[in-house]
């Protein structure tokens, strides 16, 4: 692989590999605090890779919730993923085994990434999810080895995964010239809550900007 594209790679990383790092962190610490092994935090953060849905899975290990329950709580943390997937779907058929760790290490934060890269360039696309999973992991060593020695106050520390998503947003407003799509999810999302209520408001958002954002292209003429 070239040199010139792990460098890119790395550069488009380096924010989140900024966020991630100290929200796993954090992630370690709250598994510590619930008496959950650090093996455990390590093994999610490989096998699991799901940012907001580890920390919930904190709760749903210490209080022993059992299998369906897990499920259920996965899907719907996790369900915007689908429409992640769906607008990637031509990426992935000209993909080969890569595919299945691509699909993997699909987060929200390199998935906005991905949205501002040329989609047929596969080693990139591949290293900047594999570099963010790599931060992430080593969050969660630094939270592990730091839980051990060290006191923290954890209160209000879950919010982390809130405030990264935040930076995020910031950054990609700042770096792309246009911003409907943005203020219609900001839109649609407020309406969903107060139609739907929170429990719902994440998929039936998501249904509408996925169904606005279509017909925005249809109407634009783009294909």
């Amino acid at each position: 692989m070239k040199k010139d594209v792990i460098k890119k790679a790395f550069q488009l990383t380096f924010p989140v590999m900024m966020g991630y790092i100290f929200v796993a962190i954090a992630f370690a610490v709250l598994m510590k605090e619930k008496g959950l092994s650090p093996l455990y935090s390590l093994l999610l953060s490989i096998f699991v890779y799901a940012g907001a849905m580890q920390f919930a899975a904190v709760e749903l290990l210490s209080s022993g919730a059992g299998i369906l329950s897990a499920a259920i709580m996965t899907l719907m943390v996790n369900i915007r993923h689908i429409f992640y997937g769906l607008s990637l779907i031509e990426p992935y058929k000209k993909m080969k085994k890569e595919k299945y760790y691509f699909i993997h290490s699909l987060s929200d934060e390199t998935y906005s990434i991905l949205c501002t890269q040329d989609k047929n360039d596969r080693p990139l696309l591949l290293l900047i999810g594999l570099f963010n999973q790599l931060y992430w992991i080593a969050g969660t060593l630094i939270g592990s080895w730091l839980s051990e020695y060290l006191f923290f106050d954890t209160t209000g520390i879950d919010f982390a995964m809130n405030a990264l998503f935040l930076v995020i947003f910031v950054e990609q407003w700042q770096t792309v010239e246009h911003h409907f799509p943005a203020i219609l999810g900001i839109v649609l999302s407020l309406v969903c809550l107060v139609v739907f209520g929170q429990n719902q408001m994440v998929i039936m958002s998501m249904i509408l900007i996925l169904a606005s954002l279509l017909a925005y292209r249809k109407l634009k003429g783009v294909n």
